[in-house]
């Protein structure tokens, strides 16, 4: 019998194969030299003494061993950064499902207002930061000023290491757009006949959200809640910029610690000793929360929690 012209299965697919890796290979070359080089790289880092310029020797774990036992402002930039990562979350969470909660009414001109509240998260960072600078000042701010309107003398903010934390959470509160947005999505993908056969059944607008809103945006939740953990255990500009870590170390964040020893005294490897310990702190608070969700997070389409 004659052969036929028809190209064979087996040699479409390594054809496609061939084709695929051909596609993906600038990528592949990107990551391997910007991302995953430079990791391998600070991790060597860690265990030398290595500075920003000159020579380096091995050194072992010293560098974990001054962390853990002889560095004061490590134990201090932790706690500092899991204080505002612990309070801003939940508190990010709420504020972003509320205001999703009001964006998902069917009014009219409702997109104007979808996109005025998303519209602080897209402003730059540093110009944000600094307005909020001006707002929280102790002597000409906003906010204190509006505060003596109604006979209520304002706290220091910034200035006070009481009030300096809680003033870097509350601006935290102006980016919550992404989650936002998010947690839209996740109402408008809720069917409307769930809440018709409920109000039908006479539940009113609690239950409804209690057991209908809430159940079925435990995914968007979560999603939320991760990436919010994430970004919150990595703030650095507002304490940078603002504050400098002060007063008296109230907002002497982590990252803040890390960029110190790394970039102003040079100590490159003990700088990358401790984004290691920063990764496996992140790591570890994802995978709890991860191992939590079989017990809150209802999937629909696997037919229960």
């Amino acid at each position: 019998m004659a052969r036929s012209g028809k190209p064979s299965k087996g040699r479409y697919f390594r054809r496609e194969s061939i084709e695929f890796h051909i596609y993906i290979l600038p990528w592949l070359i990107g990551f391997i030299v910007f991302m995953f080089g430079p990791l391998i790289y600070s991790l060597i880092l860690t265990f030398t003494d290595a500075q920003m310029y000159g020579e380096w020797s091995f050194i072992g774990l010293d560098n974990y061993k001054e962390m853990f036992t002889t560095d004061p402002l490590f134990w201090k930039s932790l706690s500092n950064t899991a204080y505002y990562a612990f309070v801003s979350v939940p508190l990010g969470l709420i504020v972003a499902f509320f205001l999703a909660t009001l964006l998902n009414m069917k009014l009219r001109g409702i997109a104007f207002f979808r996109t005025i509240f998303y519209l602080p998260s897209v402003t730059a960072g540093v110009a944000v930061i600094l307005l909020w600078g001006w707002i929280l000042n102790p002597s000409f701010g906003l906010l204190n000023y509006v505060l003596s309107l109604v006979g209520i003398q304002g706290p220091g903010w910034l200035s006070d290491p009481r009030w300096a934390m809680p003033a870097i959470i509350l601006m935290s509160l102006w980016n919550v757009g992404p989650s936002m947005i998010i947690f839209l999505a996740g109402l408008q993908d809720i069917p409307e006949a769930l809440y018709e056969s409920a109000s039908i059944d006479g539940a009113g607008w609690w239950v409804r959200t209690m057991r209908i809103t809430l159940p079925l945006v435990t995914p968007t939740l979560f999603f939320n809640l991760i990436m919010g953990l994430i970004g919150a255990f990595q703030v650095f500009t507002q304490a940078y910029v603002l504050t400098s870590g002060g007063p008296m170390d109230a907002t002497y964040v982590y990252l803040l610690h890390l960029y110190n020893n790394a970039f102003r005294y040079g100590r490159m490897a003990y700088g990358s000793a401790l984004a290691w310990v920063l990764f496996i702190v992140i790591l570890v608070l994802s995978l709890i929360v991860m191992g939590t969700s079989r017990r809150w997070v209802y999937y629909a389409g696997e037919g229960g929690y």
